[in-house]
């Protein structure tokens, strides 16, 4: 818990230089769209934190594996961000009224959220059963994904015949796949939403990469605590419906960076402190 908590902080603090570093090279308007970015991006990855949380448990990762599997999920879902961002980025350049079908997104997503919240949702659980459906192990080998057929005793094959008849797969890989899934389900929200904040693809990226870096470390802080942030996807739902109503209303009014960094900032604040005192009155 405190390596966790350092290296957090570390990311966190990487991350405020970076913007500062920003501001002083490139000017503070752009400084402001990277934190409120930054901000809204940290604030709903704590939601991945916890959908990871609920893979592990349904699967029953042990904790010794889980580590490899977050590894190999965060490169996979900065890889999928930036196919996100040069799209979005791509289609915004082209049919300004696609600010329309973001702020629709935005605004079903919220109010999907207030009235049901995150979890592990059926599409997850289909394709884990899918992935499943391979030549899969009985039980975990170590941390490995895949391992070849002749490191297996032959009481521990499938029935099915290995893959090209030299691979097996584990149960992790199908929980590598339900985790990837995931967290494409969180870039169709998460990715219109910071664009809501600013349009400059750099400034996008940047901000959600550094906000993705350190959520192995969130994961160890926070993944037992769901229960005690229970006011939280009712803050989440009100930015992402707060983000939404910024791209409907985007000829009436103009809603600068710094005005809904305070939003985010306030909203998100505002979910942590009513879930802790709640949590408080129950104990």
């Amino acid at each position: 818990m405190r390596d966790a908590a350092w290296s957090t902080a570390g990311f966190i603090a990487i991350s405020v230089v970076f913007g500062i570093a920003l501001g002083l090279l490139e000017g503070w308007d752009l400084a402001e769209q990277f934190f409120a970015g930054y901000v809204l991006e940290k604030s709903l990855s704590l939601d991945n934190v916890f959908v990871w949380a609920l893979i592990f448990s349904a699967f029953s990762v042990p904790p010794a594996y889980q580590r490899r599997v977050l590894l190999y999920g965060v490169f996979g879902a900065l890889a999928l961000r930036l196919a996100f961002v040069a799209a979005g980025a791509e289609l915004l350049a082209r049919f300004e009224w696609i600010v329309y079908v973001f702020g629709a997104l935005l605004l079903w997503s919220g109010v999907r959220m207030l009235r049901a919240g995150r979890y592990l949702d059926a599409e997850s659980r289909a394709v884990g059963r899918f992935v499943r459906r391979l030549p899969t192990t009985e039980d975990f080998v170590d941390h490995h994904l895949i391992v070849r057929a002749e490191n297996l005793p032959s009481d521990q094959r499938p029935e099915r015949p290995p893959l090209w008849g030299r691979w097996y797969v584990t149960p992790l890989l199908a929980v590598l796949v339900v985790i990837e899934f995931s967290d494409l389900i969180f870039a169709v929200d998460s990715i219109p939403a910071i664009f809501g904040v600013t349009r400059e693809p750099f400034i996008v990226y940047s901000a959600t990469a550094l906000a993705l870096l350190g959520l192995r470390s969130m994961y160890v802080l926070f993944a037992g605590l769901r229960e005690r942030f229970a006011y939280l996807d009712v803050g989440l739902a009100v930015l992402l419906v707060f983000v939404g109503a910024k791209f409907m209303l985007t000829e009436v009014i103009e809603i600068g960076p710094g005005v809904s960094l305070l939003v985010i900032v306030a909203v998100t604040t505002a979910a942590i402190v009513a879930s802790l005192l709640r949590d408080g009155r129950e104990a």
